[in-house]
């Protein structure tokens, strides 16, 4: 039995594009996979706090024994808390990371759950357990960013997500994005909407074939 650790991080519940992506991903994993098991953490709707990361990186830099004694319960809080985090993403086989492009980069509820991760010298520099294991990326880019494009080079997300879960954790990324995501409610990209459907209608495809495809692989690896 396998277990999907589903991330989001958007904002919206209604209307939003990524969840929809990951909803495609994760029902086509489920009818491969009817027994696997989903974990869930909503990043948009449970923030973590932005000290957890401040807390645990001053300790790991000045050393335990500079903390004072009123620090020493934010410190634990903050410990508990990256454990949970860390452990939910050793333990799973897969991840399904839901992130839409916001300010052209990542959302800061999405930097300090990563930064989380990033602390945790077994995941970056010992044991690498997450290599070799599959994550999707569902996104959402209210904008278009490909070649040709103005804004061509304006997604800091991808290329940073990419890095992190590819070249740091060494997991194999599988990605459904869909662009062009505001254009049916933003004044001025009316001729776009053609378009951002026919984007999010092939991100689903997408999203569908990623989910079957890693469900297969680790029920094969399973056998």
């Amino acid at each position: 039995m396998s277990t999907l650790l589903r991330v989001d991080a958007s904002i919206r519940l209604e209307g939003s594009v990524s969840r929809a992506l990951a909803d495609s991903a994760e029902a086509a994993w489920r009818a491969e996979h009817p027994d696997g098991i989903v974990v869930r953490r909503d990043l948009g709707q449970h923030p973590l706090s932005a000290t957890v990361w401040p807390t645990l990186a001053r300790a790991q830099v000045l050393g335990q024994d500079a903390v004072t004694e009123e620090d020493r319960q934010a410190l634990a809080e903050a410990q508990a808390v990256a454990a949970e985090v860390v452990a939910e993403v050793k333990n799973a086989d897969a991840i399904l990371l839901a992130i839409p492009l916001y300010n052209y980069g990542i959302a800061q509820h999405v930097k300090t759950w990563i930064d989380l991760l990033l602390i945790d010298r077994d995941l970056v520099y010992g044991s690498q357990p997450l290599a070799g294991r599959p994550a999707i990326f569902a996104l959402a880019r209210g904008g278009g960013y490909g070649p040709g494009t103005p804004k061509h080079g304006w997604d800091h997300a991808t290329p940073y997500l990419e890095r992190i879960f590819g070249d740091v954790f060494g997991m194999t990324i599988r990605t459904a994005a869909a662009e062009l995501t505001l254009a049916p409610v933003t004044p001025g990209m009316e001729e776009l909407i053609d378009a951002s459907k026919v984007s999010e209608s092939a991100a689903h495809v997408e999203a569908e074939t990623h989910g079957t495809t890693v469900a297969r692989e680790l029920i094969g690896r399973a056998a």
